[in-house]
């Protein structure tokens, strides 16, 4: 005899959200703050919001994880752990997606995904081709901006094809490293200092490291690569760090852009410092959101433009923030696009939208429903 649903079940025609967090990365605890933030705006009147950690070691976790606690400022930085009973994904004849138990039993539906995960195996575009490969919507860019986006190298070359101006840089592959490091380090050396040594595919300002002289340069290149074999060394550059937020259009409108933003960050006087790990999560006494950034209106409308094309030209939807140098001379040079910015509490990215006139609860289901809207597949 089969069981007629509950009541409440066949009335509740909220599309069911994985809330997908954790994951592989050294980006792993940012992604669990940036679930709880999340978990705690979503709106429990149009979304069905389901969690689901990934562990360090990639196995899934529906075990009953305190989500919502997960937060920066403690001693410990907040972890998924191993589930003793890993969950799944399962696509079905009739073209619907569940989640599965470890013993093959359903655990309900999914309608879309919002995958949190930042850095390489989540924001990289490899769960972007699960999900697409199941038939399954989810929030953001697909597999090929996903992938340029995460890398650096690949990302500065489809700025450049879109003609924006990107800053001097080398990357020093692992086989460059392997057959001759001391000529890589004098390709990168001949750069013009202070240099910017970076993992090509991480983010959250691990790895990173400011070099003065090149005496610290091999060091800096060692440091990258215990987060990425693959090196991205970037000329500094002189000017304002000046932020922009991308939101896909609906349909065949345009992306938006949001006014742009800027983080002054506080330093002790004689002492230079750069937007780092600390600076964007943990302390938050030393960084402050100007936004609108203090810029002449010609500027802040040249900037949104630029913003639409940088997400443009990696092919983005979904959303994307796009982060610029404002030169002396009145230049725009464009950074990088992050294709999964953070949604903590002090994150720039709702943080502009905000400011723009766009709640956090309504940019979270904007976002949802572009998601379901475009589907998957080519389009």
């Amino acid at each position: 005899m089969t069981a007629t649903p509950a009541p409440e079940a066949a009335a509740d025609a909220r599309p069911r959200v994985l809330l997908l967090f954790g994951g592989r990365s050294s980006e792993h605890p940012i992604s669990c703050v940036t679930a709880a933030g999340v978990l705690h705006a979503a709106d429990r009147q149009r979304w069905d919001v389901v969690p689901v950690g990934v562990a360090r070691s990639g196995l899934w976790s529906h075990d009953e994880l305190d989500v919502a606690s997960f937060r920066l400022d403690g001693d410990a930085l907040p972890e998924v752990p191993e589930p003793k009973a890993p969950v799944s994904l399962r696509a079905l004849p009739d073209g619907t997606v569940e989640l599965t138990a470890a013993d093959g039993s359903s655990l309900g539906p999914v309608d879309v995904v919002f995958p949190l995960l930042h850095g390489p195996w989540g924001e990289d575009g490899t769960l972007q081709g699960m999900f697409e490969s199941l038939g399954l919507p989810y929030v953001g860019c697909g597999v090929l901006a996903s992938a340029v986006g995460m890398d650096k190298h690949f990302m500065k070359v489809a700025f450049q094809a879109a003609g924006l101006q990107v800053g001097p840089w080398e990357t020093i592959t692992a086989r460059d490293w392997a057959r001759d490091p001391e000529a890589a380090l004098a390709r990168a050396g001949a750069l013009a200092y202070p240099l910017f040594v970076k993992p090509a595919r991480a983010g959250s300002s691990f790895g990173i490291t400011r070099v003065t002289e090149p005496a610290g340069l091999r060091a800096a290149v060692e440091e990258a690569r215990r987060f990425d074999p693959k090196v991205v060394v970037e000329a500094g550059i002189v000017g304002r760090e000046i932020e922009c937020a991308v939101l896909d259009g609906h349909g065949a409108a345009a992306p938006r852009a949001s006014l742009p933003g800027e983080i002054v960050v506080a330093h002790d006087e004689g002492e230079t410092q750069f937007y780092d790990f600390e600076s964007k999560y943990q302390d938050t006494g030393t960084t402050q959101l100007s936004c609108p950034a203090e810029l002449p209106e010609e500027e802040i409308e040249r900037l949104r433009a630029l913003a639409i094309r940088a997400f443009e030209a990696v092919d983005g939807s979904g959303l994307g923030r796009c982060d610029f140098f404002f030169t002396p001379d009145g230049r725009w040079v464009v950074n990088e696009i992050n294709t999964m910015p953070g949604f903590t509490p002090i994150s720039m990215y709702p943080a502009m939208w905000e400011r723009t006139g766009l709640s956090y609860d309504d940019l979270i289901s904007e976002l949802l429903d572009l998601a379901l809207e475009r589907g998957v597949g080519l389009h």
